[in-house]
C-alpha cells in the first residue's frame, strides 16, 4: 500500500496542468521595441523572475522569455515588471553577516524591477529571498534605490540607516506633507505605495497602482474526522527466543482539527498546517509462544495518543472552484495511559508480565486529497511506519495507519 500510494503522489505532483497556474492576457516587449500580445502565466512570482512563460494563443505551445531579450512584460490589470541596469545594495539584515559600514555597498546588475506605482513619481520592488529593496524615479529621471541598510555601530549593536526619508523629504514635495508625515512613513510596499500615491494626487497627476487588490485567504480552520485502517506488529527478540505478535488491521474512528496558513505568492499553491488528531487502536491477541507455561501468550493492547502532523501542502488547481492537493507531514505523538499488557496463560495458572508503557517514536506521513469550494475535502493519508515501544531495547513494534480524511472549513 505504501508502495502504491508513492507511485500515486509523484504521478500527481509531475502532472503538467497549467490550469493550477494560469496564463492571463498580457504583453511584452522586447530589445528591439516589438510589442507582442500574449497570455502570460502567472506564477504570482515571490522573487521577482529573470524569465517568464508565455503562450501566443489558447492553444499554441508554451514559449520562455528571458532578461537578456525582454525590457518590459506585464498581465493586464495585474503586474508590469520592467528591465533596468541600476545600483543595488545587498547588504544583510542578518546580524551575523552585518558589517560596519552606513554607507550602502551598491553593485550595478540587470533587473526585472516590479511596478508599484505609476504617477508623478514611479515605485518598483526588488525582492530575492530575504532581500527586499524599493526603488523610484520622477519625470522620467535615472531610478535610484531608497536607502534602508542595517549594519552594526562601534558597539556592536544594530544600528539602521534610514536614508530614505531623506530621499522622499528632499525630492517629493508636496505642500501638504509635513515632516512628521514623512518620519512615519515605513520601509514597506504598504506604506510606500500609500506615499507615493498621495504624492501624484497631491501634484494632480494620473496614478496607478500595481498592488494586488484582491483580498486572499491567508488561514483556515478545518474540522477533520476520519476513517483510521491501523495496524500493529510487535516482536521480541532475546538470545532464547523470539516472540511475534501480528494484531491485524483495525478500524477505527479518530477526530482532528487542522489549522493551515496560506503562503502569501505563487497563488496560494503551498501551506503550511498542524493538525491536532486524537486517535485510538485496541485489540488483543494470543499466541503460542517460546519459554511461556503453557506455551500461551494473551497480549492486549490499549493505545491512544495526540497525534500532532506538521505539514507541507501543494495545491493544483482544477478550477474556480475546486483543486487537488498533495502534502507531506511530520507527526509526533504524545500518548498517555497507553500500555501492552502481557499475560501467561495455563490450565492452572494465570500471571502476568510487567505492563509495558507506550511512548512513541515519531513518523512521516503522505497525502493526496480533493477540495472544493475551499469548504469540503476529502483525503487519502498514509502513516508510514513508527514505533511505539521507544524505551524497550528487547522489543520492535510496527504502527501504520492509512487514513480517510473528511474535512469541513469553518473558517
Amino acid at each position: 500500500m505504501k508502495k502504491q500510494l508513492l507511485i500515486l503522489l509523484l504521478t500527481i505532483l509531475s502532472i503538467n496542468t497549467y490550469s493550477q497556474i494560469s496564463f492571463e492576457k498580457g504583453y511584452f516587449i522586447n530589445n528591439s521595441n516589438q510589442r507582442t500580445e500574449c497570455q502570460i502565466k502567472n506564477e504570482d512570482w515571490r522573487n521577482n523572475p529573470t524569465e517568464f512563460e508565455y503562450r501566443l494563443s489558447e492553444n499554441s505551445k508554451p514559449e520562455k522569455a528571458r532578461i537578456n531579450s525582454v525590457k518590459e512584460f506585464g498581465i493586464y490589470n495585474t503586474s508590469k515588471y520592467f528591465k533596468h541596469r541600476l545600483s543595488i545594495d545587498r547588504s544583510s539584515d542578518k546580524i551575523n553577516e552585518m558589517s560596519y559600514e552606513k554607507k550602502p555597498l551598491f553593485e550595478e546588475d540587470e533587473l526585472f524591477l516590479k511596478v508599484l506605482v505609476e504617477g508623478k513619481a514611479n515605485l518598483y520592488e526588488y525582492v530575492e529571498g530575504p532581500l527586499t529593496r524599493y526603488f523610484y524615479n520622477k519625470n522620467n529621471s535615472d531610478i535610484e534605490q531608497l536607502i534602508h541598510k542595517s549594519y552594526k555601530n562601534a558597539d556592536g549593536d544594530v544600528a539602521k540607516n534610514m536614508r530614505f526619508r531623506q530621499q522622499l523629504w528632499n525630492n517629493l514635495k508636496c505642500p501638504q506633507f509635513k515632516l512628521s508625515k514623512i518620519e512615519d512613513v515605513d520601509y514597506s510596499q504598504t506604506d510606500l505605495v500609500r506615499f507615493f500615491t498621495e504624492y501624484s494626487n497631491c501634484n494632480k497627476a494620473k496614478v496607478t497602482t500595481f498592488e494586488q487588490k484582491k483580498e486572499r485567504d491567508f488561514f483556515n480552520l478545518s474540522l477533520r474526522p476520519r476513517m483510521n485502517s491501523s495496524s500493529l506488529a510487535l516482536q521480541k527478540s532475546t538470545s532464547g527466543y523470539t516472540w511475534n505478535i501480528d494484531f491485524g488491521n483495525k478500524t477505527g474512528i479518530a477526530f482532528g482539527v487542522e489549522a493551515e496558513f496560506i503562503l502569501p505568492f505563487n497563488k496560494n499553491k503551498w501551506s503550511l498546517l498542524i493538525e491536532p488528531t486524537y486517535q485510538n487502536f485496541k485489540s488483543e491477541k494470543t499466541i503460542e509462544a517460546e519459554n511461556v507455561s503453557g506455551g500461551k501468550l494473551k497480549t492486549e493492547v490499549n493505545y491512544s495518543s495526540i497525534e500532532i502532523p506538521l505539514s507541507l501542502r501543494h495545491y493544483f488547481y482544477l478550477n474556480n472552484n475546486s483543486k487537488i492537493f498533495a502534502d507531506i507531514s511530520y507527526i509526533f505523538d504524545s500518548s498517555s495511559s497507553s500500555q501492552v499488557k502481557l499475560t501467561r496463560a495455563d490450565d492452572s495458572d494465570l500471571s502476568t508480565f510487567e505492563p509495558l508503557e507506550i511512548k512513541s517514536g515519531k513518523s512521516v506521513a503522505f497525502g493526496i486529497g480533493y477540495k472544493l469550494n475551499d469548504k469540503y475535502s476529502l483525503e487519502l493519508r498514509y502513516l508510514t511506519s513508527r514505533d511505539i515501544l521507544t524505551n524497550y531495547s528487547h522489543w520492535d513494534s510496527d504502527y501504520k495507519t492509512l487514513s480517510v480524511i473528511f474535512g469541513y472549513s469553518i473558517f
